[in-house]
């Protein structure tokens, strides 16, 4: 039996992120597991005629990093439909459309993304250079016998609304609305002009976009081969900056889970992931919890069901159920570009009897916000749960009071540092005023009091390096200064939450998370040491080559 390495990294400096943060040379791995870790001479002395040399030269090597709530089949997506990215007027985009017409069949649906540059769509329409949308009769003339619509963007893209999105006459007539047409929810608008007539501006009042799946659900649409083929491109793009494993805390609906489980029947996953499941209620608040949490523990109680690849465990939920909810869940199971389910809510005055029958059922529930910390206290005193790992995602504001609390429940926290420190974080800070300032994004306070936190990017950007880089910054790209400095993380403390912090959501750190001996030899030769680069340096490292169980899965010499 050769039990030579079928892999060695050597001469690099390799952060192994293990207990004593020991800095090594060179890593040696056969078949999915890490074998040696330590000097390169001793390392390179197990190499064997077959064994494949990674030469680092002298550059970074560290675990591959866990993105905490990634949706990262999102970025896959991002180009089934045409782009409108670089257009500064409305004749810009008009031009593009006439573009799309010359080449499409009479009837046919011309369906682009959103006006404006990802990945934030900032100052839309005010990038335009009239300060305004095409109108419908100007998509009418660029395209006169087609159907036009310009996509509105995800909201959590830019935190901002309202999101907006064109249609032209035919794609209105095709929807079924008219001038005389009342929204199904108060949260959509068709605009109208100063006559009473349909512009052809749809707007609407909620960061998840629900007209285009209920009105123009005739539109193309993404479709399975485009998930399948999305979610493959996606994987090498987080690849590409060092991102090993994904956490989707938010929810996967079947559709992405079927998504997933093609992917890796066919062998073609390059990037570990853990779903949390998203049920769909259909609006009805007369539910039996209890009978189906009891029915649904054999695959999502305790760790769920799965492999080192792929696993489904736990459950995504959230209070109440509006009617932008129940108007999206008649288009199930499409989930557009949310990939979770809109209608997850359970009504506010059962939601601890449903976490009560979850926890009954080992059931691990994942939610938004610290809001949920006293519901998690009350299921706590019924159905104990410290050792369960409930997690709260979107890490946003926390007083001492709730970061004890969240310790003494054991709860698991990711963050969402592009919002709350990198893009809202002046605002919170303006509300809060200065005698709450540490309370925004408390990642030091909650390390101390020794609360887990993982990483998160939310897929906007797909980088881990942006959230290292926010913790260990806490700059702010609109006040273009620091908010709250005094919760920043070191830079070793900053990649252990992106590393290890990230395998303890999914009880997976004595698998993962580190480059140790017996470990899945998941890790990153990086362009820059994150460690001793300049800080501002940070948000830019790429990698040069990823690892994941053993096999090179990207080079920087690859296309993307």
């Amino acid at each position: 039996m050769d039990l030579s390495p079928d892999l060695i990294v050597t001469d690099g400096k390799v952060i192994t992120v293990d207990p004593a943060n020991s800095i090594a040379e060179a890593v040696a791995t056969k078949g999915e597991r890490i074998v040696a870790v330590g000097c390169a001479s001793e390392i390179s002395a197990l190499a064997g005629p077959d064994t494949r040399i990674v030469d680092a030269g002298g550059r970074a090597v560290i675990p591959g990093l866990f993105d905490g709530h990634a949706h990262m089949d999102r970025e896959g997506l991002k180009g089934v439909f045409p782009s409108l990215e670089g257009c500064t007027s409305v004749g810009d985009v008009l031009e593009r459309i006439r573009a799309l017409a010359a080449d499409a069949a009479p009837g046919d649906w011309i369906v682009t993304m959103p006006v404006g540059d990802p990945p934030y769509y900032w100052n839309v329409p005010g990038c335009l250079e009239e300060g305004r949308f095409p109108s419908r009769q100007e998509l009418d003339e660029a395209a006169p016998d087609n159907p036009v619509y310009i996509r509105p963007i995800w909201g959590f893209w830019r935190h901002q609304l309202p999101l907006e999105s064109v249609a032209n006459t035919q794609a209105l007539e095709l929807a079924e609305i008219s001038k005389n047409t009342e929204p199904a929810t108060s949260s959509i608008e068709f605009e109208k002009d100063s006559e009473g007539e349909l512009t052809g501006l749809v707007r609407e009042m909620h960061f998840m976009p629900v007209a285009e799946l209920g009105y123009f659900h005739m539109a193309p649409r993404f479709t399975a081969d485009d998930r399948i083929a999305g979610l493959k491109k996606a994987m090498g793009i987080y690849n590409s900056t060092g991102t090993t494993s994904v956490l989707e805390e938010h929810g996967a609906a079947q559709e992405l889970i079927n998504t997933y489980q093609a992917v890796n029947a066919a062998g073609d996953a390059t990037v570990r992931a853990h779903l949390v499941y998203s049920p769909a209620w259909g609006g009805t608040d007369n539910i039996k919890y209890a009978t189906i949490l009891q029915n649904w523990t054999s695959w999502l109680g305790k760790r769920g069901l799965g492999d080192d690849w792929l696993r489904v465990g736990g459950m995504f939920t959230d209070t109440g159920m509006d009617a932008d909810a129940v108007f999206r869940s008649q288009t199930a199971p499409y989930t557009g570009w949310s990939g979770f389910n809109y209608d997850t809510g359970v009504p506010q005055n059962r939601m601890v009897e449903f976490m009560v029958e979850a926890a009954r059922n080992d059931i691990r529930l994942a939610v938004i916000g610290p809001r949920f910390l006293d519901m998690f206290e009350e299921v706590n005193r019924e159905v104990p749960i410290t050792d369960k790992r409930w997690v709260i995602g979107h890490l946003d504001v926390l007083n001492e009071t709730q970061i004890q609390k969240a310790a003494d429940l054991g709860v698991v926290m990711t963050t969402h540092t592009n919002r709350y420190i990198y893009k809202h974080g002046h605002i919170l800070r303006e509300e809060l005023g200065p005698e709450r300032l540490n309370d925004i994004a408390p990642v030091r306070r909650l390390m101390d009091a020794g609360v887990n936190i993982g990483l998160a990017t939310d897929n906007v950007p797909t980088t881990l390096f942006y959230p290292i880089w926010h913790v260990v910054s806490r700059w702010n790209m609109i006040s273009d200064d620091r908010v709250a400095p005094d919760q920043a993380l070191n830079r070793e403390d900053a990649l252990r939450c992106g590393t290890m912090g990230g395998a303890y959501l999914t009880f997976e750190e004595d698998k993962k998370g580190s480059l140790e001996e017996g470990k899945l030899a998941d890790m990153a030769v990086l362009s820059n040491d994150p460690l001793t680069c300049s800080e501002e340096a940070i948000k830019d490292i790429v990698a040069e080559t990823t690892i994941v169980g053993g096999k090179v899965v990207y080079e920087r010499n690859d296309t993307v």
